[in-house]
């Protein structure tokens, strides 16, 4: 099997040009080439008159020994990567005959459902442990934050079975190192549970929130019809360890209704809101750092607005769909305001998952063709900006990163005034300085409401004033960038603090915590993921890491840590 990377096509090809033009490159007949399948699909929009898609693609020919020796010097052409994914091992049917713990996965979405899910193909028959309600349940209680006001702590955008990514974009690219192609084995599942085929070519495929919604429930289904179990409204209120010296080994855990469960390995899948679980594992002297964040606003323009400043006359093609961005600015006060999660015809919604405080988040359907594009305008903050002792030298308390977040989304609640109304304010007056109080051409889609104010008003100020100063200088440089960025009816909405974990519950190379046997960090919870793909990938290595702790196999020391 060959590769051909970089064939570029117009964007209006015909449907049996790709193959034409693997041909024309490799300089073969046609009945020489076997095969040929799309691998990636990306554009080239530079030139926005003359958009072109490239093609990466895979293809079995007669005789690829002497293509390949007549193009040895093409960096275009070479043998193509194997892609398939190889199990770390696999239980005998008898492994759970006797009394032995099954392994336990705490947390399910992204990264949870791929840990459990690969355990459950291995043979491992996970219990997966859940504090929130499945999806659907899950989709009316959240509804009932957007529509009602009414919030329910444990079953909201941030808790219950789908993780946040099941309110998201459901954004399936990611910047990571990928040597064994694990985010093949992710679209790969997620295509086998209902998933468009699309998303295995597409350069940015997603699926959109309410095709996840029936995705993860066949992939819940997998992992019970292989032998494991998902057990919803099961928070784990407590660890077990067992201390002998300066060594300590997870034991077990104990959930909020008392009931205790036997485990010596536990794959820790929290996500980034699990606050109270992120202060009982501290208390427990489980080892975790703070770590850098990012805090700012949801801004929301006419997606057809980013469409022109992108496609120009290609806008609305629909292999090109809702036109994305991506934004950075190091602004003079040394901070740096970057675009984050970026939503397509989406919408702004409700993501707190504590009462009383207000936090903001975006989301799109997999047809992205709500009017509005938005995404988080984000100042980067260090722990030495959350610290709460004063001190400027020496470790932060990891739990000081929560504190900060809660403060400003405590802010935003009151400058909302209740009823988990966002505080907003249009671009222009932001820029300006002053209150805003009319809405202008963009009407913000955030429920259940937003209340015109000043994001930045003296002493109630809705980010602390490095970021508030930061993204006030960034929003024209992003104007330069993107034609009518900074429009003054644009909106921001506040406050985006969630953008990752504020800690980071360390680990080794084999994925277990540093000073606790047996308890695996994963995840956006632990700080080692951000995003469905970069989660899915890594609840699949620790549960490799788990798989060959289980069944006496060795670790695998060529793999770096992540």
């Amino acid at each position: 099997m060959l590769r051909i990377t970089e064939l570029r096509l117009p964007l209006d090809h015909a449907d049996d040009a790709v193959r034409a033009a693997v041909v024309r490159r490799l300089g073969i007949a046609d009945a020489d080439l076997l095969s040929c399948e799309v691998f990636r699909r990306a554009y080239d929009a530079r030139k926005k008159s003359a958009i072109v898609l490239t093609y990466t693609v895979d293809c079995q020919l007669r005789d690829e020994a002497a293509v390949l020796a007549a193009r040895q010097g093409d960096p275009h052409v070479k043998p193509a990567p194997d892609t398939r994914y190889r199990f770390a091992g696999h239980a005998p049917a008898d492994f759970f005959a006797t009394e032995r713990p099954r392994p336990l996965v705490v947390g399910f979405g992204p990264c949870g459902i791929f840990a459990a899910l690969l355990l459950a193909q291995m043979g491992l028959r996970p219990i997966v442990l859940e504090r929130g309600k499945e999806v659907r349940q899950r989709t009316q209680d959240t509804w009932g934050l957007w529509r009602r006001g009414v919030l329910d702590p444990e079953s909201n955008v941030q808790f219950g079975e789908g993780g946040a990514g099941t309110f998201s974009d459901g954004k399936l690219w990611s910047q990571i190192s990928d040597p064994r192609h694990l985010t093949r084995k992710v679209l790969a599942e997620f295509v086998k549970a209902g998933a468009p085929d699309e998303i295995l070519f597409v350069s940015k495929p997603h699926i959109g929130t309410f095709r996840l919604v029936g995705v993860v429930e066949k992939m819940r289904a997998e992992i019970v019809a292989l032998g494991g179990e998902v057990r919803f409204g099961q928070q784990v209120s407590d660890v077990l360890i067992e201390r002998a010296g300066e060594q300590a080994q997870l034991r077990g855990v104990t959930l909020a209704s008392g009931e205790q469960l036997r485990a010596d390995h536990v794959v820790l899948a929290l996500g980034h809101s699990a606050r109270d679980t992120f202060t009982m594992l501290h208390e427990r002297g489980v080892f975790m750092e703070a770590k850098p964040f990012s805090v700012g606003f949801r801004i929301e323009h006419p997606q057809g607005l980013i469409d022109n400043a992108r496609f120009g006359p290609n806008a609305g093609n629909p292999i090109l769909g809702a036109a994305d961005y991506k934004l950075v600015h190091h602004a003079k006060n040394g901070r740096s305001v970057y675009s984050f999660c970026m939503c397509p015809g989406g919408t702004v919604v409700a993501a707190t998952s504590e009462p009383d405080r207000v936090v903001t988040n975006g989301m799109s359907q997999y047809s992205r063709n709500e009017r509005n594009a938005n995404a988080g305008i984000v100042v980067g903050v260090t722990p030495q900006d959350y610290r709460q002792d004063g001190a400027t030298e020496g470790p932060v308390n990891p739990l000081d990163g929560m504190r900060f977040q809660r403060l400003w989304e405590s802010r935003a609640f009151e400058l909302g005034e209740g009823g988990y109304v966002a505080p907003g304010q249009l671009v222009g007056d932001f820029v300006k300085r002053q209150r805003s109080s009319v809405l202008g051409k963009v009407l913000p889609s955030y429920q259940p409401g937003v209340r015109l104010t000043d994001l930045a008003q003296p002493g109630r100020g809705s980010l602390p004033e490095y970021a508030l100063d930061a993204i006030r200088e960034a929003l024209p440089a992003f104007e330069r960038q993107i034609a009518g960025f900074a429009m003054p009816d644009a909106v921001l909405t506040g406050v985006e603090t969630r953008t990752s974990s504020p800690l980071r519950i360390t680990r080794d190379r084999q994925h277990q915590s540093l000073n606790v046997r047996g308890l695996y960090p994963a995840g956006e919870g632990a700080g080692y993921a951000g995003g469905i793909m970069s989660a899915g990938v890594d609840g699949i290595e620790v549960a490799e890491s788990v798989a060959r702790a289980l069944l006496g196999l060795a670790a695998d020391a060529s793999l770096p840590p992540r």
